[in-house]
């Protein structure tokens, strides 16, 4: 079964120095058909001003995995944890029993577009953590290469759940395949570009819940980029 979410259904919210669409409930946002899928309780997509960001601002228990599509974002925590972060990196905040941090668009004038992404940890109160990765950059050309999970190799960062983040780059007419084991769902995201699911053409900004798949098969039609969330 496949739920097609469309970019434009999300909720959207606008600022003078942010633009946001939201894909789960978030803030002043409510949906109920979208609250959460699975452990993936938010993908907020964001578009921030030259110079501007978020100031400091507590969380806790909650995986925030950082995924930036054009510029960079500089971070910067109460654990000491900090640095900035471009394309072809991730980076994972675990808030655990309480953290601070602040996130500001690392250029004065152009704009940081990121994917914000948070995960319900299977474990309250674990120490604050963060991490930053590279992405390996091969891996992912024209394939699905995993990028974060609960027990993480080399260019993966750790996330307390069973869940895992794989990312594609794909060029035009590039078939990739994720086998879905039972009794799991999935999340994808497109990012860029535009690929074809089943029977569904999904552009920028579109995602696709999936469930009770033995393999997920994405199709490009152009040059794309696609995250997927392999959860319980």
């Amino acid at each position: 079964m496949m739920t097609v979410r469309r970019s434009d259904e999300r909720g959207y919210n606008r600022i003078d120095w942010l633009e946001s669409r939201h894909s789960f409930s978030f803030g002043d946002y409510c949906d109920p058909a979208f609250e959460s899928f699975g452990a993936l309780r938010v993908i907020n997509e964001d578009w921030i001003a030259g110079g501007a960001g978020f100031p400091p601002h507590p969380h806790r228990d909650m995986e925030i995995v950082t995924y930036i599509l054009d510029g960079a974002i500089a971070h910067k925590d109460s654990t000491g944890g900090g640095g900035t972060i471009r394309p072809g990196e991730i980076q994972r905040m675990s808030a655990g029993s309480g953290i601070v941090h602040a996130e500001f668009n690392a250029s004065a004038t152009e704009t940081c577009h990121l994917l914000q992404i948070w995960i319900m940890p299977s474990k309250s109160g674990i120490a604050p953590g963060y991490e930053q990765k590279a992405i390996d950059a091969d891996a992912v050309r024209n394939h699905f290469a995993r990028i974060a999970a609960p027990q993480p190799r080399e260019n993966e960062v750790r996330l307390v759940q069973d869940a895992e983040i794989w990312a594609a780059r794909l060029d035009a007419g590039v078939e990739a395949i994720h086998p879905l084991e039972q009794g799991r769902r999935a999340w994808l995201q497109v990012a860029r570009g535009e690929v074809t699911v089943g029977d569904e053409t999904l552009r920028a900004g579109d995602a696709a819940a999936i469930t009770d798949l033995i393999q997920i098969a994405v199709r490009s039609r152009a040059p794309s980029e696609v995250l997927l969330f392999d959860l319980a």
